[in-house]
C-alpha cells in the first residue's frame, strides 16, 4: 500500500509517517522504481503501535525504547512494566502541576470582578516576579497557593 493508504489504515498522518521515518523511529519502507513508498501490514502494525503509545503520552524516546522491547522476543515483561510505571509517575507529577495551575487560575478568576474597571488581579499576578518558577498568587488578591519568600 502507498503512504496514504498506510496513513488511513494506521491512523497516523502521512506527514507524521515521514517524520517518524526521518528520525529513525520507524524503518523506511522499500520504494517502487518510481520512488513511492510501499508499506506492508507489518509497517502499518508498527505505526498503530506508535500512534497508541503517543496517544498515551509516551515521548518519542520512550516509544523508541518500547519498540525495541516489542521487537525483542527475549525481553522481560518486567522491563516493559518498569518503563510504563515510570511514565505513570511522570503523568501523575504533570497532573499535580496542572491541578496547581488550575487552582491558581481559578483563584485569580474568582478575585477578578470582571467588570469595566481596568484593575485586574489576574494581570497583576502575572506581572509579579516569580523566582522559584512555581505558579502562585501574589499581592492583595491572594490565593491558596501563595508562597512566602
Amino acid at each position: 500500500m502507498n503512504i496514504g493508504q498506510a496513513a488511513e489504515a494506521s491512523g497516523v498522518s502521512a506527514k507524521m509517517i515521514r517524520h517518524y521515518e526521518s528520525i529513525g523511529l520507524v524503518d523506511a519502507p522499500p520504494r517502487t522504481e518510481g520512488g513511492y513508498r510501499r508499506y506492508d501490514e507489518r509497517a502499518v502494525h508498527t505505526l498503530r503501535f506508535v500512534r497508541r503509545a503517543r496517544n498515551l503520552g509516551f515521548s518519542l524516546d520512550e516509544i523508541r525504547g518500547l519498540l525495541s522491547l516489542w521487537h525483542d522476543r527475549r525481553r522481560a515483561s518486567a522491563d516493559v512494566k518498569a518503563m510504563t510505571l515510570r511514565h505513570v509517575a511522570d503523568l501523575e507529577k504533570r497532573i499535580a502541576e496542572l491541578a496547581a495551575m488550575r487552582d491558581t487560575l481559578r483563584s485569580l478568576a474568582e478575585a477578578c470582578s470582571g467588570d469595566d474597571r481596568p484593575d485586574c488581579p489576574i494581570l497583576a499576578d502575572f506581572a509579579q516576579p516569580d523566582p522559584d518558577g512555581q505558579a502562585h498568587c501574589h499581592g492583595p488578591y491572594g490565593g491558596a497557593a501563595e508562597h512566602e519568600q
